[in-house]
């Protein structure tokens, strides 16, 4: 209850109550017609099994396509309106529902389904009197990460929805760079997703045996926060008409611009501090993945430069790593070691395309096998055909750079919150508010600090990805046995040394899965960035959506779930070999 009168109260007096109110509205009809959609194609990939892997890979396809490429078919259908708008949200939100309807009915006891037949039930019977019910817990977490969806998704759809609500809030206030208002907008949905998170969360809770008995708290919160929205709109209607119209003019009580200039000063005062942070990633993480030790090893800025004999020393050091691996009857692997040489040599962008799709194909067979290396490499192919295998190749080393930094600060948070509960209890509420925080809002922070260009929206992509890095480290270091530990605490392995020797190898599994997570955070956020300046495939949709070029923008979008789903599943590949071997 105190979050929900809390977060109400903060959107009165922020003044967003009318746009806050346009935006639920637009949740509450996109909502419904997404769970109707999403269950029945759950249900259809259920009772066949035959086409259960077509629609899963149609699932994969709607959950990695970018938010703004499904505005270009939509724009050139219905026009700019609020339809186009409702209509993205709607199909943008599916694919939770369906999945959660999927894995609710296929995790059903077998015992159940078989004590039905016994008793006479037709398959129509067995599955809405014990199926159904049986898969309950999973639709409801399906309806409520589909609800979420639909508010990650308000913003986007508001490019083209041409409504007062608060995603337009938070776009306006980027276009004028009025910063203060744009966070706070951004803030309103996040207290809009939070409630709706704990409301939702508080009926799948109530929904489990082990709850029966207690009240039930997602209905006790729902008719509290209604009390609460009535009284406050009550007040709204009878208030004195000057604050009313200060209201409804999106000001509150809050002095947006007086935000403006204390965040302004902040970034005056800390500039040298944020342009060394800024010039440490660019010169020794971001250009050497771009253009390679070749041209990114400055004297200027690494104290020697690539000379001939240098170039010749790590060249042969590149081939003696590759003719170990023959020596070791390895040589797919001595061929893949020079393939990396020559990529950390020249870069990403400069690197020969069929010696990529080779390294690609060659991981993706290590991985998964055979049928995943060959989907791999026409994926590639299909990238070539298209021209646009450059925006391909720059939207590929920024989501590596951006995974590097959240493997590195999300781990180490991690790894700190699994040590010490009160520094856990410090962070979750702080995953939950970047969790359910808009794309858009993660472009402010970025702004502010580095002003637009490249860096600023790998900053936004990093803010937006680093939150799996901190909770699946955390999870898997958490999961490793009690007995474990104490082994390695007799046997005299200090903290530091039971965590890097035991804690992390025995964790790899929920590591790698981590890193999918983020990984696919970062793709999904890459259109994001582009609006500040980013030269990838993100740029290649935005600008596809500024001409209305449908074909561009599909045809990027594709791309994008073509790079989402090959990552996808060589990762998983990994993990799945790392749980076989232990």
């Amino acid at each position: 209850m105190a979050i929900s009168v809390g977060a109400i109260a903060y959107i009165v007096l922020t003044g967003f109550w009318q746009q806050s109110m346009a935006t639920l509205s637009l949740v509450v009809l996109a909502v419904p017609l997404s769970v109707l959609i999403g269950f029945l194609l759950g249900l259809g990939a259920f009772f066949l099994p035959r086409m259960r892997r077509a629609l899963e890979l149609v699932f994969d396809f709607m959950q990695t396509f970018p938010a703004f490429a499904y505005l270009l078919p939509l724009l050139l259908l219905f026009g700019f309106g609020p339809i186009a708008g409702l209509i993205a949200t709607a199909i943008y939100a599916v694919p939770p529902m369906a999945r959660c309807t999927l894995s609710g009915l296929t995790e059903v006891p077998e015992e159940r389904r078989e004590v039905a037949e016994m008793s006479g039930c037709t398959t129509w019977q067995r599955l809405v009197w014990v199926e159904l019910p049986s898969a309950r817990p999973m639709m409801a977490l399906g309806f409520n990460q589909t609800t979420m969806a639909a508010l990650s998704m308000v913003i986007t759809a508001s490019i083209i929805g041409g409504f007062d609500d608060v995603g337009w809030a938070v776009l306006s206030g980027l276009r004028s760079a009025d910063l203060g208002k744009s966070l706070m907008a951004g803030l309103v949905i996040v207290m809009i997703s939070v409630v709706i998170d704990r409301i939702t969360g508080g009926i799948l809770g109530s929904a489990r045996p082990h709850n029966a008995g207690r009240l039930n708290a997602g209905w006790r919160a729902i008719l509290l926060s209604s009390a609460a929205i009535m009284t406050l709109g009550a007040i709204m209607r009878y208030a004195q008409p000057a604050v009313v119209s200060g209201w409804n003019e999106g000001r509150g009580i809050v002095d947006f611009q007086g935000l403006n200039q204390v965040l302004l000063a902040f970034v005056a005062r800390y500039s040298d501090v944020l342009e060394a942070i800024k010039n440490a990633v660019l010169y020794y993480l971001v250009l050497p993945l771009r253009v390679g030790l070749s041209g990114a090893v400055l004297p200027l800025t690494w104290g020697f430069s690539m000379t001939p004999g240098i170039t010749a020393a790590y060249g042969a050091l590149a081939v003696l790593l590759s003719a170990r691996q023959i020596l070791r009857g390895r040589p797919s692997a001595a061929a893949a070691t020079l393939c990396l040489a020559v990529l950390i040599y020249t870069g990403l962008v400069a690197f020969p395309w069929p010696a990529a799709i080779a390294l690609a194909m060659w991981s993706a067979w290590r991985a998964a096998g055979l049928r995943l290396a060959l989907f791999t490499g026409l994926s590639l192919g299909f990238v070539l055909v298209t021209g646009l295998w450059v925006p391909f190749v720059k939207s590929l080393y920024l989501v590596v750079v951006a995974v590097v930094l959240c493997a590195f600060a999300g781990g180490l948070i991690g790894i700190i919150a699994a040590r010490s509960d009160r520094f856990s209890a410090i962070i979750r509420p702080v995953n939950d508010a970047l969790q359910t925080m808009p794309q858009f809002v993660f472009l402010i922070p970025a702004l502010m600090f580095f002003k637009v260009g490249e860096f600023a929206g790998l900053i936004a992509i990093s803010l937006y990805a680093v939150v799996p890095a901190i909770r699946y480290t955390e999870a898997g270091l958490r999961s490793v046995s009690a007995n474990l530990l104490e082994t390695a605490t007799q046997i005299g392995c200090t903290p530091l040394q039971s965590t890097l020797l035991v804690q992390l190898p025995t964790a790899r599994p929920a590591l790698l899965l981590g890193l999918n997570q983020v990984i696919m955070s970062a793709i999904t956020m890459l259109p994001v960035a582009a609006t500040v300046g980013t030269a990838e495939l993100g740029q290649q949709i935005y600008i596809a959506l500024g001409k209305a070029d449908a074909g561009l923008g599909v045809t990027a979008g594709i791309v994008f779930c073509l790079l989402a789903i090959n990552l996808d599943r060589i990762l998983r590949g990994v993990a799945e070999r790392l749980r076989g071997a232990h």
